[in-house]
């Protein structure tokens, strides 16, 4: 079974959700509650409740203040997606609850650093599923899909509103170390969503253009497109290469490029998601 027919097995969503709750609920009990710290989105809503009211526990506000999101989640992306991310919803909050040891820190630097990369790779892998761990990542995904919103830049914006909603409440300094885990958090997101996506968009500009082509495709069993150009100084009309590789590849290319046609024009530039034959497949919720 190829790998792009695995990532929509139930086993395999299942897994990244189960693991990706687990992360979270270690990075929220053992480092950012035991400090005095919030987190964006609704475990930061459910956590700064718990600070508030010392009523439930985290776990349990999380959960409650799912309920009127999962309903969006039915009517604007999908049965399947809305079962995921209660089972996601659901670990989350038993991960929170059981998980009953503290990661110490010297340094509170070090545990915004240690909270931030941990949750952010927590929520990274969940959002790889075709689920989510419920709350407001459904509103990110609602918004990505829809309107392209990228999610890490919602959860942050989010976090920001959060927090400000804090001050005077919590004291200041503990807000500002959240606000400067969120960031990284939200980061730590976007590397994990394009970890296996983003690939290097390569022109190649040359007096030898087919046969650079057929040595790429030969060689790396890469595609290859052929764009019309023209010299703005000379008026030249030139056929340019357009290709898309994995980095492993750059310096393959540069070596075909190169050996062929010393004084090609070689531009490489990162792309932020790849779907295709040979590449990723669009994941549908």
């Amino acid at each position: 079974m190829k790998f792009q027919n695995i990532t929509y097995s139930i086993p395999w969503n299942l897994f990244l959700i189960t693991l990706g709750s687990i992360i979270i609920g270690i990075g929220l009990k053992a480092i950012v509650i035991p400090n005095g710290m919030i987190t964006g989105g609704f475990s930061g809503a459910g956590i700064l409740l718990f600070y508030y009211t010392h009523l439930f526990t985290p776990g349990i506000w999380y959960f409650i203040l799912n309920i009127p999101v999962f309903i969006l989640g039915w009517l604007f992306i999908s049965k399947r997606f809305l079962l995921y991310s209660l089972y996601g919803a659901i670990v989350l909050t038993i991960s929170i609850d059981a998980i009953q040891f503290e990661i110490p820190f010297k340094d509170l630097v070090l545990a915004v650093l240690a909270g931030g990369t941990i949750i952010g790779a927590g929520a990274g892998i969940i959002f790889r599923s075709l689920g989510s761990a419920g709350g407001n990542d459904i509103i990110s995904v609602i918004l990505n899909q829809k309107f392209g919103i990228r999610i890490g830049t919602y959860n942050f914006g989010f976090t920001f509103i959060l927090f400000l909603f804090s001050f005077g409440t919590l004291d200041t300094d503990l807000i500002l170390y959240s606000m400067a885990m969120s960031y990284i958090t939200s980061q730590v997101i976007e590397y994990f969503i394009t970890l296996f996506n983003q690939r290097k968009m390569i022109f190649i500009i040359s007096n030898n253009p087919r046969q650079i082509t057929d040595e790429i495709m030969k060689k790396l069993n890469r595609g290859a497109t052929f764009l019309k150009g023209e010299g703005a100084y000379s008026s030249r009309k030139k056929e340019i290469i357009l290709t898309v590789v994995n980095t492993f590849q750059i310096k393959r290319i540069e070596e075909i490029a190169f050996a062929i046609d010393p004084d090609a024009f070689l531009i490489t530039g990162n792309t932020f998601n790849v779907l295709g034959q040979g590449f990723s497949r669009r994941k549908i919720y």
